[in-house]
């Protein structure tokens, strides 16, 4: 999650730092290598199920399976990332992560054509490209700061949250054209080619910073002491507490809604491939005006308040999905899903910009990595009950209850501190870090 800004940011000195650094090549560089990958992974959230549903005939329950694996290694490496990347070389890690997810992305259509592709081939890459997605978003939150001076982070995060939308609006369309007209399988040779060009961008910027190094003893040491000290910190406050409640248990009831939706909308609505794509994609364009709309909801209501009257709002229309069908029937699919978007993106800006803000800058990488663990730690179990639950109580009934959970998680918001204030807290930090009044 990231914040987004208004105008550019001035340095200490006075000088308007924000069009500068960001039109300069190092970060146009990195940003294209940010939107390209981001392509090629929202492709690969309709073609990899669409690839068991289609070439391998695969029940709802391997479906949720194969979902869950995906998220599965924030639970195993998520607390350790944050604090083991920061005695790496980040912009290796970022190289070698996207070469890896090429190989691995790759590997699923030359299986293909040798005949020897299976459901655990699926789930084996599934797996470890959940993997090193794991250390490449750690690497990638941490080496941003090294790029851009302070004052144009902000911006910058802007700019890379906004093309990320962009790319989960058209990356599910072009994903569900391509299945259409090629075949689920080579769908997946684009997306592999979209990291390899992430890779070459991230290669010519060239900038290899590492941390000092430590013992081998005093790191294992200094590893749990930094997870503990993460954890503790989202624990202590309340709003941050809560907000990560909210987004674990709404991320149950959406883990279980991913793992069901392209199988029910295949099989059940009756959609074809691109049309899916095409739905789906739309459904992106609410999270792009969430994510525009996020700044003047805080100003007009207060952060506190409008992250909870989205919620409140956008969670039932999510209600009409179930009612998804051929024909004119689409528009529940895309009206619900995409004020559902909406509804989530906004209050994702601004958790993150609460969170940047709140939190003392030596922390913040690992109170980030903390509440993405909590937070993802709900979906395996999620997209493995909506699998299971879809196989044994039928599709349809399946998006009923999930979509019925998911609107109840806002009551976790409503009987926390957020709807007793306008705007969340801001603390200040010095440069060492410490909260100053």
């Amino acid at each position: 999650m990231s914040g987004s800004t208004q105008g550019d940011t001035v340095e200490p000195g006075g000088q308007p730092m924000g069009h500068a650094t960001l039109r300069g090549r190092r970060f146009l560089v990195f940003w294209s290598a940010q939107t390209t990958s981001k392509f090629g992974s929202a492709m690969t959230v309709v073609v990899m199920p669409l690839i068991a549903v289609q070439s391998l005939n695969a029940s709802p329950f391997l479906i949720g399976v194969l979902e869950a694996a995906a998220w599965l290694p924030w639970l195993a490496i998520g607390l350790v990332a944050g604090a083991w990347v920061d005695r790496m070389s980040r912009w290796r890690v970022m190289i070698l992560g996207d070469v890896v997810s090429a190989l691995l992305f790759a590997s699923v259509p030359v299986a293909a054509w040798l005949g020897v592709l299976s459901v655990w081939h699926l789930l084996t890459v599934a797996l470890l490209a959940g993997a090193v997605s794991v250390l490449y978003s750690t690497a990638y939150d941490a080496y941003l700061p090294s790029l851009v001076p302070s004052g144009d982070l902000a911006g910058a995060n802007s700019r890379l949250q906004g093309t990320e939308k962009i790319a989960q609006v058209a990356g599910p369309s072009f994903g569900g054209l391509i299945v259409q007209v090629a075949g689920a399988v080579p769908a997946l040779v684009i997306d592999a080619i979209t990291f390899v060009v992430s890779a070459i961008c991230v290669w010519t910027l060239r900038e290899d910073a590492r941390s000092p190094r430590q013992g081998r003893g005093e790191r294992a040491v200094r590893l749990r002491t930094e997870i503990a000290q993460g954890l503790a910190h989202v624990w202590s406050d309340r709003y941050l507490r809560s907000l990560t409640a909210y987004a674990a248990a709404s991320n149950l009831a959406m883990g279980a809604l991913q793992a069901v939706l392209v199988v029910f909308l295949a099989r059940e609505a009756g959609l074809g491939a691109a049309t899916i794509g095409v739905a789906l994609g739309s459904i992106g364009v609410g999270g792009v005006l969430g994510a525009v709309s996020a700044p003047g909801l805080s100003r007009w209501l207060g952060s506190a308040r409008a992250i909870v009257l989205c919620e409140v709002v956008a969670m039932p229309f999510a209600l009409l999905i179930p009612l998804t069908g051929t024909g004119t029937a689409v528009a529940f699919l895309i009206v619900g899903g995409a004020v559902v978007s909406a509804g989530v993106v906004a209050p994702n800006v601004l958790s993150a910009t609460f969170l940047q803000t709140s939190c003392p800058p030596s922390m913040l990488g690992r109170v980030s990595a903390s509440t993405r663990v909590i937070n993802y730690s709900t979906l395996p179990a999620g997209t493995l009950a909506g699998g299971a639950l879809g196989s044994l109580a039928g599709l349809r009934p399946a998006m009923w209850i999930i979509t019925a959970g998911l609107t109840a998680c806002t009551a976790i918001l409503l009987c926390g501190p957020l709807p007793r204030v306008r705007d969340l807290p801001v603390r200040l930090t010095g440069a060492s870090g410490e909260r100053s009044t």
